[in-house]
């Protein structure tokens, strides 16, 4: 583990560099990861303005905020994703926002196809699905804890639908971002800051 993590850092960018990435190649009509179409395309450019749209408008309550700020010792968040995935485009920014709230997160993006070793350390039920936030300690780079793809009431909402109707279509697809765009957020913030308070006093 200690060594995909480890060159997985190194090929790592920041949600900076990670944007301009993404935008880049959609100029060009390409996407991230091993698979081009039309349709990741697409996705891509709706995963785009949901980006934008939360990049300015994603508030974190003052709440979570001390809570952050408490965090004793240092992280890294090293996330999994690409730029088309619908999940990835609804919480990158959320993770974002946590990270520069505090100077104890240092957030570091992968592409998920360009990283097969960890990628296959932190399957879904066997499914490569993304994005994923792997806790790093900042100075052992050892792995503290994960989440993700999901909040857990949108990991219901799918499972539920799946175990109701035995696949993932463009139905579910919808009431996922719709069922994103109600919560403004708040599971995603409360999950990831009840996660790094519970580390934090581990150590």
């Amino acid at each position: 583990m200690k060594i995909a993590v480890a060159e997985s850092l190194l090929k790592s960018v920041s949600y900076t560099k990670y944007r301009n990435t993404v935008t880049s190649l959609l100029a060009q009509g390409k996407v991230s990861g091993d698979t081009q179409s039309d349709e990741l395309v697409h996705y891509t450019q709706l995963n785009e303005a949901r980006m934008n749209r939360l990049d300015k408008k994603m508030v974190i309550n003052e709440d979570r905020i001390q809570k952050l700020l408490a965090l004793k010792k240092k992280y890294i968040w090293l996330v999994i994703s690409e730029g088309w995935c619908g999940d990835a485009a609804q919480l990158l920014p959320i993770f974002n926002k946590l990270a520069t709230i505090t100077p104890n997160v240092e957030m570091k993006i992968v592409f998920r196809d360009e990283n097969p070793a960890l990628m296959n350390l932190f399957l879904t039920n066997g499914s490569k699905s993304i994005p994923k936030l792997i806790v790093l300690d900042a100075e052992t780079k050892n792995v503290l804890g994960h989440w993700g793809p999901r909040p857990k009431a949108a990991a219901e909402l799918v499972r539920s639908y799946k175990s109701q109707y035995g696949k993932i279509d463009e139905t579910i697809k919808t009431e996922l971002q719709l069922w994103y765009l109600h919560d403004k957020g708040a599971s995603t913030q409360e999950e990831l800051v009840m996660l790094m308070r519970e580390l934090d006093q581990k150590c």
